[in-house]
């Protein structure tokens, strides 16, 4: 008996990955997104050729200090791509014309901006001022995935940085928020060309990482969100004992320092955190790929990859678009002249690497 009960789980547990695997497959074309023209995968050959083992090589040190600076350097990039491209944008201070990016309430606990500066201060040592901010922030993130044990992949660079940052509603209007839903997600992330697969597959993003108790405690107060679990909301009163609660907490009760697929067993046994992480798993364009990544850590990181390569190139500026900023926070005062030189000398090194 005992026998029959354990092989009927396990051809219950079978079916589930099988047909979870072949809903993802379906569901998306893996082949990796195009490059957009002006990126390259060799960019920085021949004018910075170890610009990725100086930035990963400074962030072994910060992550062995503090791995919790992972999900900070991956939060950054997000919120650079998908307000006004991938400009490092969110990086500038505001001005005299108004506050910035970092002033408006989606980013007001970002973190990161000393490690990107540290970054960048030890590439143009290196190298002179020719390796972007934005090249450096997208640098910064995929060896925070890899460095916190998820996979590691190329990264096409390239990036000028921008010349302004977005407004306040623009950020805001780019920025869902956790509580929002996952249908206003999905339509929100269409419109920058993302399907299903890859809104579920960066919302794994949560896989590390910490939050304020002020982004779900409407979830507990004054009632408890009945899709949450009983004993992982009790829990969560605990850290967060009122509604205006300033106390933070993991975002992945299973696993909150290493990057992996248990958000997605989160997801299944209704302890996501967010209203926008847990609705992944109720909605039913979304529920069957949660899933597949719970049962299946390689399809997540592929799809992971395919999905964070082609954010890393929304909107980017390239060749003499943009400058190369001295200082991440601040705009250039000149560098229309400084930009030409140094796009005439990379494509000079390119013309002559090829004979």
């Amino acid at each position: 008996m005992a026998n029959a009960t354990f092989f009927t789980a396990f051809l219950l547990i079978s079916s589930l990955y099988i047909s979870s695997y072949f809903y993802v497959s379906k569901a998306d074309n893996s082949a990796p997104p195009p490059i957009v023209s002006g990126l390259s995968w060799t960019f920085y050959q021949n004018s910075c050729p170890k610009v990725e083992s100086i930035i990963r090589k400074q962030l072994q040190k910060v992550f062995k200090e503090d791995i919790g600076q992972a999900a900070a350097l991956l939060r950054l990039h997000f919120h650079d791509c998908f307000v006004q491209g991938c400009d490092a944008s969110v990086l500038l201070d505001g001005s005299a014309s108004g506050p910035s990016e970092k002033d408006a309430p989606p980013n007001l606990t970002v973190r990161g901006f000393k490690i990107i500066d540290d970054l960048r201060a030890l590439v143009h040592k290196q190298c002179g001022r020719v390796v972007s901010c934005a090249d450096i922030v997208a640098l910064a993130a995929r060896d925070s995935v890899y460095l916190s044990g998820g996979p590691d992949y190329d990264v096409p660079l390239g990036r000028r940085d921008g010349l302004s940052f977005a407004t306040r509603n623009a950020t805001l209007q780019n920025l869902p928020p956790p509580f929002a839903n996952a249908s206003t997600i999905l339509s929100s992330l269409a419109t920058k060309k993302f399907d299903p697969t890859d809104v579920v597959a960066l919302s794994g993003g949560h896989t590390i990482g910490i939050s304020h108790c002020s982004s779900f405690t409407r979830r507990l107060y004054p009632t408890q969100d009945p899709s949450m679990d009983q004993t992982f909301a009790k829990n969560l009163k605990g850290v967060c004992p009122t509604a205006d609660s300033s106390n933070t907490t993991v975002l992945d009760i299973r696993s909150p320092n290493k990057f992996d697929n248990k958000y997605y067993v989160d997801l299944m046994n209704r302890q996501g955190l967010f209203t926008s992480d847990q609705d992944l798993y109720t909605n039913s364009r979304t529920r069957s790929i949660v899933t597949s990544f719970a049962v299946n850590e390689s399809l997540f990181f592929e799809k992971f990859v395919v999905a964070m390569v082609k954010m890393s190139q929304l909107s980017v500026l390239t060749g003499k678009t943009g400058e190369i900023r001295a200082n991440c926070s601040v705009r250039n005062a000149n560098n229309r002249s400084f930009l030409a030189s140094v796009v005439e000398e990379q494509v000079g090194e390119k013309t002559r690497s090829q004979y």
